[in-house]
């Protein structure tokens, strides 16, 4: 029997079978976000904001953390209702995630593997107006955002000199397989699968997180990496 999140009821809209799956099998909770409109001119967010910042894949109601549901039942009526929602997952109570740029996630995720650390779900998403390049979300235990300045602090390093973020309580991600823009998609960088349904502490992945993400920094001038997407849908 294939478990893997998505692989059942197949025919159904991709965002309701995942925003459903991830509810189902993961037990976190999810919001509808805005979704992109085509077919007026260039491809523009629901918002109505021709500089949105996340075109189709931000909150879509002031109240969105307080809706955010695990019940199945809840968000298949959302995305029954409206199957082009991207999906958001809030961060802070189910999990937190350490956000980095994608080349130093890339080569963080390399460490990782010859260090033999398991790992969580990893996201490989585009970034907002402003960053450049896409990121990696890596999902670790709730509670590292509070814990992240000290955590690098004992590494050496002071706050602001690493794009490394946590986000946690009040704070979100996109999941995949929203659209982002109307060129890129949220993936899996490493899918949700039965091997990482634990969660790692951040204070596993701290170490190799830091020090590419201070690698990266040190060379700016270098080319983006593009992830394997390992069973990104």
């Amino acid at each position: 029997m294939d478990n893997t999140p998505g692989a059942r009821e197949q025919g159904l809209p991709p965002l309701l079978i995942e925003a459903v799956s991830y509810a189902e099998d993961r037990h976190w909770e999810v919001v509808p976000g805005t979704r992109l409109i085509d077919g007026d001119g260039p491809a523009h967010c629901s918002c109505g904001d021709a500089r949105c910042p996340l075109p189709g894949a931000h909150q879509a109601e002031d109240d969105w953390r307080s809706r955010a549901s695990a019940g199945p039942g809840v968000v298949r009526r959302w995305w029954t209702e409206q199957p082009d929602a991207s999906i958001l997952l809030p961060t802070g109570s189910s999990f937190d995630v350490l956000d980095v740029p994608e080349v130093a996630g890339c080569l963080a995720l390399a460490r990782m593997e010859r260090m033999g650390l398991q790992l969580g779900p990893v996201v490989a998403a585009p970034a907002a107006a402003g960053q450049a390049g896409r990121r990696l979300h890596f999902l670790v235990l709730p509670g590292v955002a509070a814990k992240l300045p000290e955590m690098l602090r004992k590494l050496g390093w002071t706050a602001g000199r690493l794009d490394l973020v946590a986000r946690g309580e009040g704070d979100f991600i996109v999941a995949p397989p929203s659209r982002v823009g109307p060129y890129s998609f949220a993936q899996w960088a490493r899918p949700p699968s039965a091997i990482n349904r634990w969660l790692p502490d951040a204070a596993e992945l701290i170490n190799p997180l830091a020090y590419a993400c201070g690698r990266e920094a040190a060379q700016p001038d270098r080319k983006p990496l593009r992830p394997v997407a390992a069973g990104s849908r």
